[in-house]
C-alpha cells in the first residue's frame, strides 16, 4: 500500500506539472498570436458584428456609431445616438489614419481579439478610400468632408486621385449643378478625417 500511495502521489505531481507546463505554453502561445494580430483584423471582427463604439477623431472629436464596413484604408460607421434625424442615417467613411482610438464593451473588445481568419476578407475590403470617393462623386452623391483641423466642407467629389479629391463646394442638400457651385477645393487624403453621406448612399 505505501508503494500505491507513492506511486499516485508521484502521478499527480507529475500530472500538475505538465498541467502547469501546458498552461504556461498556452498562454505564451496565445500573446505571441495577439503581438500579430493587427487592427485590421480587429475592426473586421467589429464590423461583422455591427458593434456599436464611441470613436476618437483628430481636435478632440468624438462620435458614437455603429461599424459596419472595412475597406483597405478606412471603415464606415452608422450614426447612432445623436438629436439631428438626418444624421442618424448618415454613414461616415473614416480614415484609418485619422482614428485615434474606439470605447467599446468589454465582451466586444474580448471577441475582437479571436481569430478573424475563420471569415474571410470580403471584396469590400480591397475597395480604397480614392475608389469609394469615385464611386460617390460618379453618382453626385452630396457630401460633407470633415478634416483634421475640424474644417467643414459640403459639395460634391468631382475626382479622386491617388492621395487627394477635388470637391465642388455647394451649400448642404443642393445638387451639383453649375449656378450652386461657389467654389473648388483639392484636399489631401492626409487631411480627411471623415466623409459623411446622408441616407442610405453607401457603395
Amino acid at each position: 500500500m505505501h508503494w500505491d500511495r507513492l506511486f499516485e502521489d508521484l502521478e499527480g505531481q507529475l500530472a500538475s506539472e505538465w498541467e502547469s507546463e501546458r498552461a504556461a505554453l498556452d498562454a505564451e502561445s496565445e500573446r505571441l498570436r495577439v503581438s500579430r494580430l493587427e487592427l485590421r483584423s480587429r475592426l473586421r471582427v467589429l464590423c461583422a458584428s455591427a458593434a456599436p463604439a464611441t470613436i476618437d477623431l483628430p481636435g478632440g472629436m468624438r462620435i458614437r456609431a455603429r461599424l459596419h464596413s472595412l475597406g483597405s484604408d478606412w471603415v464606415a460607421a452608422a450614426m447612432i445616438e445623436t438629436e439631428d434625424a438626418s444624421a442618424r442615417r448618415s454613414t461616415r467613411i473614416l480614415p484609418l489614419h485619422a482614428v485615434r482610438g474606439l470605447s467599446i464593451d468589454h465582451g466586444l473588445l474580448l471577441a475582437s481579439l479571436e481569430d478573424s481568419e475563420a471569415s474571410a476578407p470580403v471584396l469590400r475590403e480591397r475597395m480604397s478610400l480614392g475608389f469609394v470617393l469615385r464611386d460617390l462623386g460618379r453618382r453626385r452623391v452630396p457630401v460633407r468632408v470633415v478634416s483634421i483641423d475640424g474644417s467643414d466642407f459640403h459639395g460634391t467629389v468631382d475626382r479622386a486621385g491617388a492621395d487627394h479629391l477635388d470637391l465642388a463646394l455647394h451649400d448642404p442638400g443642393d445638387a451639383r449643378t453649375a449656378s450652386a457651385v461657389r467654389g473648388f477645393r483639392i484636399i489631401p487624403f492626409a487631411a480627411v478625417t471623415s466623409v459623411q453621406t446622408v441616407g442610405d448612399q453607401m457603395p
